[in-house]
């Protein structure tokens, strides 16, 4: 496993999901009770599902949001990694975004301004990075195909562990308590993407918001 200058684990590079399912459902590898919804946030999750995505945010160009855009199948992300912080830039369908995760000791805000992407701080467990992410907006989907919404009371916890050159595992908690009645978790592979670089992403769909017309 790379390792950088201090001893750290080296999460730089260029990585891509190695398998998009998570993408259309994070929780494909759990059962139901495992994933509890609030009552209200199942029938959102319902109604969106028969909608044919015509409220998704991606389809009319809002970026996504976390961990979403970890999951986006097709989509590979970079890790800038620095002593004290980590940037991620991100290669969407939507336009290309970025991410500051802050690893200077420094704790998370008490009242963050909602955003799309929160406010991200991260520290070293052992050879794990574990990022802490609060302060979303409520208007992001948890995931694709399932339309699972969130709220600003979202809590997302990440842990990055470079099991070798070639694979970065994260494990990704959804702590939620005003749509999810307990935290659940989703874990899976990043492939690195070595010799290329990320390109530049432009959405202009919000031009036809007419045409989406759903069911």
């Amino acid at each position: 496993m790379p390792k950088t200058a201090d001893g750290k684990p080296d999460l730089s590079g260029v990585w891509i999901p190695a398998d998009t399912k998570y993408f259309m459902d994070l929780a494909a590898d759990l059962k139901p009770e495992d994933a509890p919804y609030q009552p209200w946030a199942k029938a959102l999750a319902t109604e969106r599902q028969g909608g044919v995505h015509k409220e998704d945010p991606l389809a009319q160009c809002m970026p996504p949001g976390v961990p979403r855009v970890e999951t986006h199948g097709g989509h590979p992300f970079k890790i800038i990694q620095t002593p004290r912080e980590l940037i991620m830039l991100y290669e969407t369908s939507t336009n290309e975004v970025f991410r500051e995760v802050f690893t200077d000791g420094r704790a998370l805000p008490n009242d963050p301004q909602p955003s799309w992407k929160g406010y991200s701080v991260g520290r070293w467990e052992g050879d794990t990075m574990v990022i802490d992410t609060i302060g979303f907006n409520d208007r992001s989907w948890i995931d694709t195909e399932k339309g699972r919404p969130q709220t600003e009371a979202l809590h997302v916890t990440e842990r990055f562990r470079r099991r070798n050159a070639g694979t970065l595992e994260l494990g990704i908690t959804i702590d939620d308590p005003k749509a999810y009645t307990k935290p659940w978790s989703a874990k899976f592979n990043l492939n690195l993407v070595p010799d290329t670089e990320l390109i530049e992403t432009v959405c202009e769909n919000s031009r036809n918001v007419e045409h989406m017309v759903g069911k």
